[in-house]
């Protein structure tokens, strides 16, 4: 199959913070599946760019599907971290029913905002309908099986890294954060219901009645199936939110209204 373009855009940009210089990207569509300027797939059918790429540093290739000036709300590959040098990297979306598209847009960088642009632009006509979906060429398969393999080693170099100061830092304050906001959620409404009295007691049973039933529904349901509440910290965590704003609300309404002042 001939080439689609010749070299659609060479991006040399400057992406860097205070004038850094990211180096210059060069990409070319070599074919794509369907071929083709004008297609159709079906629904459970991807188009496919392949995309040769020569770029001074390590860099991440995204495919967009556009049509008539907006970004087309649909599903589209991810990137692993290609090597600096040349290569082939492998563009794909896929379409809902009624969808179409006129452009693809190729974004390259490290993903970043300040970091990654547009490097180039194929004009192409994909449509989604019915229709027979014919066998994948050889560099599809290929390209797929290189991508998950770089997606791989992307992903055990994360897990091999170890945990930054600030990260340990910060897991650790949320870990102890949970749970004294839910014991805060539960307690406030208590406290509320034992010092208040006359009208102000009875608004405070709005959020104790609230954080009493997620509690009861809690119970209730793990003991007719214990795997009904698996997320149950944040269930409480959520009804604790609201509650404590509806506590506090009160409070400061009864502030203002000279209420505690009187007591």
């Amino acid at each position: 199959m001939r080439k689609l373009a010749a070299v659609l855009f060479v991006a040399t940009a400057w992406l860097g913070l205070g004038g850094s210089a990211w180096g210059a990207v060069e990409v070319e569509v070599v074919e794509t599946w369907p071929p083709g300027d004008a297609v159709t797939i079906g629904s459970s059918q991807n188009y496919y760019l392949r995309i040769a790429y020569r770029a001074d540093e390590p860099v991440h290739v995204w495919a967009r599907p556009w049509f008539q000036g907006r970004e087309v709300a649909t599903g589209s590959n991810p990137s692993p971290e290609y090597a600096a040098g040349s290569g082939e990297a492998l563009g794909w979306f896929f379409l809902e029913p009624g969808q179409q598209v006129d452009e693809v847009r190729i974004r390259a960088g490290d993903g970043s905002p300040d970091r990654t642009r547009q490097v180039a632009s194929l004009r192409v006509r994909v449509a989604a309908g019915a229709t027979a979906a014919a066998a994948e060429p050889a560099w599809v398969a290929q390209l797929k099986a290189q991508a998950d393999e770089a997606m791989e080693r992307d992903r055990q170099a994360r897990a091999d890294q170890p945990d930054s100061f600030g990260d340990m830092v910060l897991f650790g304050g949320i870990t102890l954060a949970l749970p004294l906001l839910g014991l805060l959620a539960l307690g406030l409404p208590a406290w509320a219901l034992w010092r208040w009295r006359g009208g102000w007691r009875l608004a405070a049973a709005v959020p104790a009645a609230l954080m009493a039933f997620v509690v009861l529904r809690i119970v209730v349901g793990v003991a007719i199936d214990p795997t009904s509440h698996n997320l149950w910290p944040f269930e409480i965590l959520q009804a604790g939110v609201l509650a404590s704003v509806l506590v506090l609300a009160l409070w400061l309404a009864r502030r203002l209204s000279g209420a505690e002042r009187a007591r």
